[in-house]
């Protein structure tokens, strides 16, 4: 064990780790930390969270391990302008994954990626970064090329081609009027359930969307995008893939109702959603858009009021007042309430 570790860490001991040399059983494959170890306990440590498990706890720290800082910010990027975003027809003689960028969401992505390096700079830290998820899809990956070249080599971090934030698929459409048909089934079906002939509902993206933020929140955890000891809070992550899978994806991070998804709008070809850290940690969507901005997206007064939660709560946090999972499902409460006056009276 000692000769591993000291072939990973050749300037580190076992001691600096917080383990406990005492609590190495030879007939044991478990490693028991220092209970009274302050470092190991998921403390708050010079505005770093220490988490209680070593292996996420990557930076070090005096006596200790302290975690990685969470970037600052996750911005949803959807693509430009696509050839099917001007004639649905093409989607009869072109594959959904290989639909390309019109001239125009070129210069979308382009002006998005000057947007995005602004908003960026303005924090005025000298050493953020921006990592890239990006969607496979043709018109997902011209974008990404496109609004990167605001940004020097250097401040690239890194990027990685996620499946999992493809496009909704919605079937085999070589028939351009089996196509309408089956769009205004889906209106008065619902958007959310309402499953395209040998493609996906809204309801299948937000199980493989859900996968996704799994992986992400990791990443986030143990601060994959920078190597140890060179993470910094001026991270961002950047995210740009489709319509619908980005607005699911706000829908499986903030727990919203189907009735709520399915009063969201689409973000405009190039359009940005910026979720900002917010005073205790979490991400927050009114840290950087203003409430006029967030009703036209389609976002309710409940929503926006645990927007103001989420601006100061820190992670792990859990709403118990949240008017979007609590009160709203029971009408009679205030019923009940009246009756318990009655017999006080």
């Amino acid at each position: 064990m000692s000769n591993l570790f000291s072939k990973i860490y050749p300037t580190a001991s076992l001691s600096s780790f917080g383990v406990n040399h005492q609590n190495l059983h030879s007939n044991s494959s478990t490693i028991r930390c220092c209970s009274n170890d302050e470092y190991s306990t998921g403390t708050e440590h010079n505005g770093y969270v220490l988490s209680s498990f070593p292996e996420k706890n990557l930076v070090p720290y005096q006596h200790g391990l302290v975690k990685p800082p969470r970037p600052k910010r996750i911005i949803l990027v959807r693509h430009g302008q696509s050839e099917g975003n001007v004639d649905e027809n093409v989607y009869t003689r072109v594959a959904d994954p290989k639909v390309r960028l019109t001239e125009k969401g070129v210069e979308e992505a382009e002006e998005s990626g000057r947007k995005m390096r602004e908003m960026i700079e303005k924090d005025g830290g000298d050493d953020w970064k921006v990592y890239f998820y990006v969607s496979p899809y043709k018109r997902g990956i011209e974008t990404l090329r496109n609004l990167a070249k605001s940004f020097d080599r250097s401040r690239i971090a890194g990027v990685r081609e996620e499946p999992r934030l493809r496009e909704q698929d919605f079937g085999n459409f070589q028939d351009r009027e089996q196509m309408k048909i089956e769009k205004a089934v889906r209106a008065r079906y619902g958007r959310f359930f309402y499953r395209f002939p040998n493609g996906e509902s809204a309801a299948d993206v937000y199980d493989r969307i859900t996968g996704f933020r799994e992986t992400l929140r990791s990443d986030i955890d143990i601060g994959r995008f920078q190597p140890p000891g060179q993470q910094s809070p001026n991270m961002n992550l950047v995210i740009v893939s489709h319509g619908l899978t980005l607005r699911v994806f706000l829908m499986r991070w903030y727990k919203w109702t189907v009735e709520q998804f399915e009063g969201l709008h689409n973000m405009t070809n190039g359009g940005m959603i910026i979720m900002e850290r917010g005073y205790g940690g979490r991400y927050c969507l009114s840290m950087h858009h203003t409430r006029e901005e967030l009703q036209k997206f389609g976002m309710t007064d409940e929503m926006l009021i645990d927007q103001e939660w989420q601006k100061i709560a820190k992670p792990g946090e859990l709403n118990y007042d949240c008017l979007i999972t609590g009160p709203s499902y029971f009408t009679h409460f205030d019923d009940d309430d009246d009756e318990d006056k009655k017999f006080e009276l």
